[in-house]
């Protein structure tokens, strides 16, 4: 079955909903990121001092303290979870484009490594490996362009693109 380049000949009830879904996949994702720019101000100390806290820093404007196991885990295994299905979801649809291969296969996957690091990096850095941090960082900007990337070239061949 050839899936590369379907979304073309997709209808347009279905154009409009993969649109709709991407959309306000789009708000919840940039929420996200919204909401880690506010509580690690998107720096390797600010990712450090989140999730290891702040209590011998006597000048902290905000005093934070370490999270404690249970907090993590159910932080690790919620975004591992619902990024996969985001992501796998998104790879669905990304499969019926027409974009370069090669640039559609890593788009599929990369993302999936980068679940992996961030999130196994968060807890790698909670357990005292605090090197983990620029890990973290990293691989949560490869996960977010990725996301970019293959929300616009989905966006792009909807709307733009009228390949037959």
């Amino acid at each position: 079955m050839q899936l590369h380049g379907l979304i073309h000949q997709f209808p347009k009830e279905l154009k409009l909903l993969i649109l709709v879904f991407i959309s306000v996949l789009s708000i919840g994702f940039y929420g996200g990121i919204s909401f880690v720019n506010n509580t690690t101000s998107m720096n390797a100390k600010g990712v450090e001092t989140h999730y290891l806290g702040n209590e011998d820093d006597e000048d902290a404007e905000i005093m934070k303290f370490k999270k404690n196991e249970r907090e993590i885990l159910t932080l690790v295994h919620g975004h591992i979870l619902s990024l996969s299905v985001i992501f796998f979801l998104l790879s669905l649809i990304l499969t019926t484009t027409s974009i370069n291969k090669k640039l559609k296969y890593f788009l599929m996957v990369e993302p999936f490594l980068s679940i992996v690091f961030t999130f196994g990096g968060i807890y790698l850095m909670w357990s005292g490996i605090t090197w983990f941090k620029y890990v973290i960082m990293i691989s949560g900007t490869f996960m977010t362009l990725s996301f970019l990337i293959a929300t616009l070239s989905i966006v792009y061949q909807i709307l733009v693109s009228n390949k037959n």
